[in-house]
């Protein structure tokens, strides 16, 4: 849960489209073909998302980046550019609501003065949304709320956005038909594609994979990294890649990685600091890769790198910040002290790393509720708590038999150690739900509650508590709306954290939410852009919603990044069913990892083939060796057989064995079908889930 287990530079994108940048605004060779991005300062990211899609490709972008903004020079260069540009793209936010002054407002009232003196069906404005705001935003101009808004969730420009914004810029186009036109004319709305599979069997989300849920996508966050295209990365932002353990001792690596983890957990309480999560930047554990390469794949300005040996009573950190524009080191420093020292020494690296990112680019307070560290100051128990996550992150039966006793010796040490208690949790949950069967597996669920809910009594602001709360909510309880609220709850105590709206994104979709997740999914990758698992569950939702094509490039993606993960090639062959193409599937299903998943995907494929005996046989087989592991996989493929009734008898078996697939009921494009039929909504009441006709009541996120 909580941790689960090449884009193209700006200065090349420049030289392709012939554009001079330098420091401060940039110039364009062709200002009648322009495009005007406005954005406040808060946007920057996802504003440079957003140009960076424009310009690659081919589009002329205005996008100021200077530090310092201005000066008469620097005034009139803004006016002329919004008077010569031929689109106007405001980046209207919470931040835009919230901030009653700024110079963005003033670029809004050039623009909106300038578009009184158009034609009023001529394409000037184009406003796009990056978040929730409501597009009656009384703090919003009048001029804007006319218009259709184009929402682009985190500043993610789909393709079809980008060729919009093209058609607008070509020389015959007078008017935009549908995009930028005032909100009375005639707008078709983006009405759902048909309902696609989303296949998601919680034992593979929390499983063998939970540390690595399911796999896929990444093209929303980055390109393919196998190609040379690298992207310019914000000024404050910084992955730090786990420090190298130098201690000549294999059975010190947790601690290395333990200071790696915890330099992340406190960079990221700085508001304005983008830091990469822990997946992505272990990613690069080991990497020959230079600096710039990992820089524009983790999509940062700069890295944290070093090492950590500890010998004795002593530890010794070395500790580098590099600039990955150029390699250079920007500061760089060795500590030697006493293991006793340990939590100063972080603090010291911590504030030497913010001080060379000049602060005041970072403004706020360290968030201190956040901590990885015991109340009580017990380095024995930090150093269990260490050792406990380092296992628990490597998912296995004897690794999770190993975290659990060295959590419970961290919460024995320091009985008021909340994070501890809450990784306790996990552990209990990720054990009953994956390792255990039975008496045994409820006996776990038991601890995992026990220590939940010393770690929300001992920090109930802890965003890590709320996140095991909801992981066990969802696994053990089936309690899909009080998971819903722990996941909530974790993301509104930690707004940063990337696992607490990856977990809400999953909560939601079970509920048929599935643009909202699609949104928080894309939002937790722009801080773990390599993570394989999230990839794949937006590969999923992408399936769901019969977007193929993408969903296919996404699968690819996760493939190329993990090529031998479990279910990933099951995905494939679910897209390929859904396409039609039966030969596609086989091949996908002979390369899933033997077992449960590969004779489902064997099934599966078979049934599209046009050779019933092989198909029935291949359902045999799936059924005589996985009917316990595998009831809602096989009630899928009766589905898929078109046969309600052996349908509605497996689901049942799912539901009577606790089958976590369940929970991908309402994005299930062959499940559905029977959506109808008086069985699915008395299934849907049974399980606790949505029923058909009920669900418009519920409040969209």
């Amino acid at each position: 849960m909580g941790s689960s287990r090449g884009r193209v530079t700006l200065a090349e994108n420049a030289r392709r489209s012939r554009k001079t940048i330098r420091r401060g605004p940039i110039a364009v060779t062709e200002p009648s073909r322009a495009v005007f991005l406005s954005y406040a300062s808060q946007d920057a990211e996802a504003a440079q998302r957003i140009c960076h899609a424009l310009r690659a490709a081919g589009i002329e972008v205005w996008f100021d980046q200077s530090e310092l903004r201005g000066g008469d020079a620097w005034d009139q260069s803004i006016r002329k550019q919004i008077k010569t540009c031929v689109l106007f793209i405001p980046v209207i936010s919470h931040a835009t609501h919230d901030r009653r002054e700024g110079y963005f407002r003033l670029e809004w009232k050039l623009a909106v003065d300038r578009s009184h003196l158009m034609d009023p069906e001529m394409a000037f404005l184009l406003p796009v949304v990056i978040d929730d705001t409501r597009d009656d935003d009384e703090r919003v101009p009048e001029r804007f709320r006319e218009l259709q808004w184009s929402r682009l969730p985190g500043g993610d420009a789909t393709p079809t956005f980008v060729e919009r914004v093209r058609r607008l810029l070509s020389p015959e186009a007078a008017t935009a038909p549908g995009l930028a036109r005032p909100a009375s004319s005639t707008v078709a709305s983006s009405a759902p594609a048909p309902r696609g599979l989303i296949r998601r069997q919680t034992r593979v989300l929390y499983g063998a994979i939970a540390v690595a849920v399911l796999l896929a996508l990444g093209y929303f966050a980055l390109e393919r990294l196998s190609e040379p295209k690298l992207a310019a990365p914000l000024a404050a932002s910084i992955a730090v890649l786990p420090l190298a353990n130098e201690s000549g001792d294999a059975s010190q690596q947790y601690l290395s990685d333990g200071i790696s983890e915890d330099l992340i957990t406190a960079l990221s309480q700085f508001p304005g600091l983008k830091v990469i999560g822990r997946t992505s930047a272990f990613h690069f554990r080991d990497s020959k890769e230079d600096s710039r390469t990992i820089g524009a794949k983790l999509g940062v300005a700069r890295l944290l790198e070093g090492s950590v040996r500890r010998s004795g009573e002593m530890v010794r950190v070395t500790a580098e910040l590099i600039d990955t524009a150029d390699g250079s080191t920007q500061w760089s420093e060795r500590y030697d002290r006493p293991y006793k020292d340990l939590f100063a020494l972080q603090d010291d690296i911590t504030h030497a790393v913010v001080v060379a990112l000049r602060a005041r680019l970072l403004p706020g307070e360290y968030a201190a509720a956040q901590s990885d560290r015991p109340p009580g100051g017990s380095l024995e128990a930090y150093n269990a708590m260490l050792q406990g996550r380092f296992y628990y992150l490597r998912s296995s039966g004897a690794d999770d038999r190993k975290a659990i006793e060295y959590l419970t010796l961290a919460t024995k040490l320091d009985p008021r150690y909340a994070l501890a208690w809450s990784w306790l949790a996990r552990a209990w949950t990720y054990l009953g739900s994956n390792i255990l069967e039975g008496p045994a597996a409820q006996e776990a669920y038991a601890k995992a509650r026990e220590a939940g809910d010393r770690s929300l009594a001992l920090a109930p602001e802890l965003a890590a508590a709320h996140l095991s709360r909801g992981y066990l909510l969802q696994v053990a309880d089936y309690d899909w709306r009080g998971a819903e609220g722990e996941f909530r709850r974790a993301l509104t105590l930690a707004p940063n954290d990337g696992d607490a709206k990856f977990n809400l994104s999953i909560a939601l979709a079970s509920f048929g939410e599935l643009q909202p997740a699609i949104e928080f999914t894309q939002q937790a990758l722009t801080t773990d852009p390599l993570r394989p698992s999230w990839h794949g569950v937006l590969a999923l939702y992408l399936s769901a919603l019969n977007r193929l094509d993408e969903a296919e490039r996404a699968i690819r993606r996760a493939i190329e990044l993990q090529p031998a993960a479990l279910f990933v090639h099951y995905i494939l062959t679910y897209i390929q069913v859904q396409r039609g193409n039966a030969q596609a599937a086989l091949e996908a299903a002979q390369q899933e990892v033997p077992g449960p998943f590969q004779d489902a995907a064997l099934a599966l494929a078979r049934q599209i083939g046009g050779d019933r005996t092989a198909a029935d046989a291949a359902l045999r087989t799936l059924t005589d060796r996985d009917a316990n592991s595998s009831a809602y996989l096989i009630a899928e493929i009766y589905a898929l057989r078109n046969d309600a009734k052996a349908t509605f008898e497996w689901l049942d078996r799912a539901w009577s064995n606790r089958d976590p697939g369940i929970l991908n009921l309402y994005f299930d494009a062959f499940i559905l079908r029977f959506r109808d039929d008086p069985r699915f909504a008395a299934f849907c009441r049974k399980v606790g889930l949505p029923v058909p006709g009920e669900t418009s009541s519920r409040k969209s996120t």
